[in-house]
Formats: C-alpha cells, sequence, structure tokens
C-alpha cells in the first residue's frame, strides 16, 4: 500500500479507516452518518413503493389503443417507461443504501471493495454509498 493509501484507524470502537491526513471519524460524525444513510433508506423506500405503484396503475390501464388517438398512446407508453426506468433507479439506490448500512453495521464501512485501503473520510461524508475509494473508482469508470 503507497504511503498516502495507509489505513489510520479511527476510534477503537468505530473502526472505520481514515487516509493519511484525515482527522479520525468522531462519535458524533458516526451518529449522524449512520442517521443519514437511515434516512436515505427510509426516503428511498418510500419512493420506490410510489413508483411501483405508479406503474402498476398504467401496467392495468393496458394497452388497448381502439379508440384512442396514436398520440395518447405514444404519451403512455412514455409514462410507463418512465416509470419504469424511475422504479429501477430508485431500487438501485436504495440497494446501495441498505448496503452501507449492512457494511457499517458490521465494522466493514469505509473499506474499498476493491483495493481494501480506505475510501477516505471526505468521500464517505461527501456520498455516504460509496464503496470504492476515488482512485479505484476512476480506474472503474475508465473501462
Amino acid at each position: 500500500m503507497s504511503g498516502s493509501r495507509k489505513v489510520s484507524l479511527a476510534k477503537p470502537a468505530s473502526l472505520i479507516p481514515v487516509l493519511d491526513g484525515e482527522t479520525p471519524w468522531t462519535d458524533e460524525e458516526l451518529a449522524e452518518l449512520r442517521a443519514e444513510l437511515s434516512d436515505e433508506v427510509g426516503r428511498l423506500q418510500k419512493k420506490v413503493a410510489l413508483a411501483e405503484a405508479e406503474l402498476r396503475q398504467l401496467l392495468t390501464e393496458g394497452p388497448d389503443a381502439s379508440g384512442r388517438d396514436p398520440a395518447d398512446v405514444g404519451s403512455t407508453n412514455f409514462e410507463r417507461d418512465q416509470g419504469m426506468s424511475l422504479a429501477a433507479s430508485s431500487r438501485e439506490l436504495l440497494e446501495q443504501s441498505l448496503q452501507a448500512l449492512k457494511l457499517f453495521d458490521e465494522g466493514a464501512y469505509g473499506v474499498c471493495e476493491v483495493c481494501a485501503g480506505p475510501i477516505g473520510k471526505g468521500r464517505l461524508q461527501a456520498f455516504p454509498r460509496a464503496t470504492m475509494c476515488v482512485s479505484c473508482k476512476h480506474k472503474a469508470e475508465r473501462r
């Protein structure tokens, strides 16, 4: 591991690693971060439920195009596709948030899933669902 990637642990109770030069996590910061993740899970669960309910409603209207203007049919199809996309996106964010909470509770939060180095306190505060350090994320995006 290079010097800038060296893991230095926060208080033994938290065991969430930070990058060199970052201050260790405080109990208050960890409580705030966990509360943010929990709130996000609740918000996303509601969003998924709403998106799926709207999608079910669109699907029960059916594709019956008899007597309907082609523009209306096209609009309904567009709304259905948008609903499906929104539901899928919300489910993905929910899964990421649930995974982050699970890692947090298991004491494995803040460790890059690729290189096993610290993700970094600043990155986690900005994006609590992060599972990769900045370096590994950049490499993954270039592929």
